[in-house]
């Protein structure tokens, strides 16, 4: 390689580079849904054979990983770039408490779409009966830069008229 080349080569690196970093702003939260879920729900046949939990090829984030029942966000994310890890930063209000608890998970993205399960389990959700007034979701990179988020209706006040 000639040194004549060498600028061309860095400014084609430097190009794809800002290329990549754009198309992780591309990252898309497709739906959430949530909801209380039995352990039973989760239980699969083949199960009962070997003793490991079946996801479906979906990822299972629980704040107690030992116990399935609890209050679940059903999270399809739908990612053009290639697979990472990425921090889920989930911010919930409780009917007994209007300062958000914090949960934090860290999965890994799978390149196009991938369905996260993150359950709120064991102590930080007791109660089948009991809703979340309002939350929010971040999907963040390595460096804490937020790359999509969702919001129930609730989570902020409406702009004043």
């Amino acid at each position: 390689m000639t040194t004549a080349a060498l600028p061309s080569v860095l400014s084609a690196e430097a190009s794809a580079k800002a290329e990549a970093l754009a198309k992780e702003g591309d990252l898309n939260i497709v739906r959430v849904y949530t909801g209380w879920r039995d352990a039973a729900s989760f239980k699969r046949i083949s199960e009962y054979f070997d003793g490991k939990e079946n996801t479906r090829g979906e990822a299972m984030l629980r704040t107690h990983p030992d116990q399935r029942a609890g209050y679940y966000f059903l999270v399809r994310v739908a990612n053009p770039s290639a697979a990472r890890n990425i921090k889920a930063h989930l911010e919930v209000i409780t009917a007994t408490s209007a300062k958000p608890v914090t949960y934090d998970f860290s999965p890994e993205l799978k390149s196009g779409d991938t369905v996260f399960h993150f359950g709120l389990t064991g102590a930080d959700w007791p109660d089948a009966t009991a809703n979340p007034v309002a939350w929010k979701l971040e999907l963040m990179d390595s460096e804490g830069r937020a790359l999509a988020s969702e919001r129930s209706y609730l989570w902020e006040k409406p702009a004043a008229k």
